[in-house]
């Protein structure tokens, strides 16, 4: 028998949550100003604490968001975050709880899927989450880079102060829409935990791309050094950048390219595609540094999310998902151009739930799982039929860290 309970935090409980969350990651209690501000995102309803008597031990929480996926649709999702067991409370089944009980509100919800950021690549494939979406980190010489020629868009780029910011930002990403596969809707408190707080608190600034129409793009970037740091490097990185069309896009780098008493510039998290090296003469100038895990992508409900997203024109598919969480899920899917139906039929592909997920965006393809031994082959044929149905034309990528 368990010796924890799980139950529905209220207002009572956040602050605790939030401070066991924190120690979770060993860091300290926020301070009271900054939990004035934090207390806001918390959402009524969808945070959880595992708690032994009145003690909490655990803690997990999400807020409701969409998720684009191939074919342009946008799916109910629960980007999921604070979650954290006591370490004293570690290995004790406390994360499952959570877990099922999380995907079971969820589900009751509405929601199809659920995202979250691993601080830990170890922790979520057994709960059924899987990579399906990565960013590159680069970094640039900035005393090096020579714009490739380019007449620009006549628009204007100006820096704006907090409260134009929080008005513009929302407004300018609505604009731009979750135009690539993995990208999400950002909920209110999103925009007040990373930019109201960045530009209050972490000294970063945001520059707004101005067009015939409209503010249509914005930079959000943080400089390091410079001054401060005379005899080491001034460094700026890029944290978060919008924009409407690919020229409003290559207009904003350019900007960044171009601020003064900077040494090196850093993109976090960029998308795998983004043809940032052809924006400058010598593309060796920008040099990826890393590639790392961004979407770690959950199907909760497997027949609606199959659903949702387009496939493209091959021979028709049948997969086998096992998902020992949610059994429901559990059974045969024929995969066709036209749609997806359960099926009695016997299996190509046999996988768990956790490695379709990481197919689902089109980061991963059937044939390198198979490679690594994680799916089983029952017609190696289908391999190459699975890889055209799921293939998509951008690389996934979400860009909204939480």
């Amino acid at each position: 028998m368990a010796d924890h309970e799980i139950r529905v935090l209220d207002e009572s409980n956040f602050r605790a949550a939030h401070t066991l969350f924190r120690g979770a990651l060993h860091s300290g209690p926020a301070t009271d100003e900054r939990w004035e501000q934090i207390k806001a995102s918390y959402d009524p309803g969808r945070a959880f604490g595992a708690f032994q008597g009145d003690e909490m031990v655990g803690t997990a929480q999400s807020w409701p968001a969409l998720l684009a996926v191939p074919g342009g649709a946008e799916v109910p999702a629960a980007a999921v975050s604070r979650v954290g067991v006591r370490a004293d409370w570690t290995r004790r089944g406390v994360l499952s709880a959570l877990m099922r009980r999380q995907f079971q509100s969820c589900r009751e919800a509405g929601e199809v899927v659920s995202v979250l950021r691993a601080s830990e690549a170890v922790i979520y494939g057994r709960f059924g989450y899987g990579v399906a979406s990565r960013g590159r980190q680069l970094k640039v010489d900035r005393h090096r880079v020579a714009l490739a020629p380019s007449d620009g868009t006549g628009g204007r780029i100006r820096l704006v102060d907090l409260d134009t910011a929080t008005a513009v930002a929302p407004e300018v990403y609505a604009k731009a829409g979750l135009s690539r596969p993995g990208m999400t809707s950002r909920w209110p408190a999103w925009w007040l935990m990373n930019l109201d707080r960045g530009l209050r608190y972490d000294n970063a600034r945001m520059a707004v791309h101005s067009g015939a129409d409209g503010d249509d793009g914005f930079v959000v970037y943080v400089v390091k050094g410079g001054m401060e740091e005379p005899h080491g490097k001034s460094v700026l990185t890029v944290e978060d950048l919008v924009a409407t069309t690919p020229e409003v896009w290559a207009e904003l780098w350019r900007f960044v390219f171009r601020v003064d008493v900077v040494d090196e510039v850093i993109g976090e998290l960029r998308p795998l595609d983004e043809p940032l090296e052809w924006l400058v003469a010598d593309r060796r100038v920008v040099k990826v540094t890393d590639v790392e895990d961004e979407t770690w992508l959950r199907l909760l409900d497997v027949p609606a999310a199959l659903a949702a997203r387009r496939y493209a024109a091959a021979e028709p598919v049948v997969l086998q998902v096992r998902d020992r969480y949610l059994p429901d899920n559990d059974g045969s899917y024929r995969i066709t151009p036209d749609g997806v139906e359960r099926t009695t039929a016997a299996a190509d592909l046999v996988l768990d739930v956790d490695l379709l997920a990481a197919t689902y965006l089109g980061d991963v393809s059937f044939t390198e799982l198979a490679q690594a031994g994680r799916v089983d082959v029952v017609d190696g044929a289908a391999l190459a039929r699975a890889d055209a149905l799921f293939a998509t034309g951008r690389a996934p990528w979400s860009g909204t860290y939480f």
